[in-house]
């Protein structure tokens, strides 16, 4: 293997993906910039913000896997040149979102009394609720925003959703600050204020990014004029045929996740704290691969558009290759700082919560040390999905990601992250197990399908 083959694509590839990056980085500096102003108030609102986010991560895992289905089919359609194409399955994924965005928020508020069956502590739930209702209306500009976003990917116009996604991140600051607190003459919300302020961000970036579009020449035919329902059967079947499977795969993902939150809070406030802190940070290193597999997407659906499928394999292996350099470097920089970030999150010098504090910063800094370990197997496993969509492979993939993480992953966390067996370690263990799985699984599928086309294309 020449090393040169694959790394003269790096750049092209941080030029696409860099953007991406930094718009998935900012919905989660909003997660970031929340539960630091949260986790001033203590632990217990801590705690309240992770678990009311795990109801939401499940909602919006399965809204945002389903609004990737529009990526490749744009960036296909965009590299044949047929406008026609692009836009009806723009049209039909948006519509799709749409409906499913609003639906996902009624079954989350029908879902909020599921939270005092799952063994949470009682002051967690109480605070958690309020904060729920908001977040969760929030989730309808967020999942039409995706739609969106999913579909300037498509065509390449990558800097658009990142410019609405600062605008989005400038907002929730400031409302952040002034509805927590009670700033500038507003009143003191405590947490219930963190998800106001996120509702009104959400929407400012979704209307934000239709004006960007609607300024660009490439875009503008797309999203004016849209005749949301006058619809096409066969195209809302291939929308669906790609979205369904996307949204399962990324909530067999999220949902281990958000076990792990549930798992934790079995094992009280701190260590759910503690949880909440380890998964915003590996949240962080995890957006850089996220963007990495929103440019395999777009890469690879060009690629197969074109019909040049060698190209195509060496394409994606650029990337994988940069996803795993990248991952290093945020192994090597847990494994050096597990200690000090988790201090960010809690005030140290509060003396009614000192006991608590110093707790769930010791839970957080082991766990940060597994968090490093699994890097490079979350990285490879999300480019490789990514690699696979952009392919349309989505049913076998699919398949793969629930036997990973639910039937090796889950069990692992359920049995060892017991009090009496190793805990909140236990747990994050099960996710390794399972993300490594995922990567290895997927990395074979992938390599397998790319040399089967390029034999058949012969």
């Amino acid at each position: 293997m020449i090393l040169s083959h694959y790394t003269r694509e790096f750049r092209y590839n941080l030029k696409l993906a860099t953007p991406i990056i930094l718009g998935m980085l900012g919905h989660t500096f909003v997660g970031l910039i929340d539960n630091i102003m949260v986790g001033q108030l203590g632990s217990a609102e801590l705690a309240a913000v992770s678990l009311g986010n795990s109801f939401i991560f499940i909602a919006m895992s399965i809204g945002i896997g389903f609004s990737t289905a529009i990526t490749p089919l744009a960036a296909e359609a965009d590299s044949e040149k047929n406008f026609e194409k692009g836009k009806s399955s723009f049209k039909h994924g948006l519509f799709l979102c749409t409906v499913l965005s609003i639906l996902l928020f009624l079954l989350l508020l029908l879902a909020k009394p599921f939270m005092y069956v799952l063994d949470q502590p009682e002051e967690v739930v109480v605070l958690a609720i309020p904060y729920l209702d908001l977040v969760g209306l929030s989730l309808i500009p967020l999942i039409i925003f995706q739609a969106f976003k999913q579909f300037s990917d498509g065509l390449s116009l990558v800097k658009y959703p990142m410019y609405a996604t600062i605008i989005a991140n400038v907002l929730n600051v400031f409302f952040n600050y002034v509805l927590i607190f009670g700033k500038l003459g507003f009143p003191e919300m405590g947490i219930v204020g963190a998800a106001l302020g996120t509702l009104i961000s959400r929407v400012a970036m979704l209307l934000f990014l239709w004006w960007l579009l609607k300024l660009r020449e490439k875009s503008k035919a797309y999203v004016t004029n849209i005749k949301l329902f006058v619809l096409n059967s066969v195209m809302m079947k291939k929308v669906f045929n790609l979205g369904f499977p996307s949204a399962m795969q990324m909530f067999f993902e999220v949902a281990i996740f958000t076990a792990a939150i549930w798992l934790s809070g079995t094992l009280g406030k701190n260590p759910q704290a503690a949880n909440q802190i380890a998964l915003n940070l590996s949240s962080m290193t995890f957006m850089v691969a996220t963007g990495l597999s929103v440019a395999a997407m777009i890469r690879v659906g060009n690629q197969k558009g074109l019909q040049n499928f060698k190209e195509l394999r060496r394409i994606a292996y650029s990337i994988f290759l940069l996803g795993i350099i990248f991952a290093i470097v945020f192994a090597v920089m847990f494994l050096l700082l597990h200690n000090v970030f988790p201090k960010i999150y809690v005030n140290l010098n509060d003396p009614i919560n000192a006991t608590d504090n110093m707790e769930v910063v010791s839970i957080a800094a082991t766990l940060l040390i597994a968090a490093a370990v699994f890097q490079i197997s979350d990285s490879l496993q999300v480019i490789a999905l990514g690699a696979l969509r952009g392919l349309q492979d989505v049913k076998i993939p699919t398949i793969i990601t629930f036997i990973s993480y639910w039937a090796i992953g889950f069990p692992i966390s359920y049995y060892s992250g017991k009090e009496d067996v190793l805990g909140s370690l236990g747990i994050w263990l099960g996710l390794l197990a399972g993300l490594t799985s995922a990567a290895i699984l997927l990395y074979i599928r992938f390599n397998y399908l790319t040399k089967k086309l390029i034999l058949n294309n012969k």
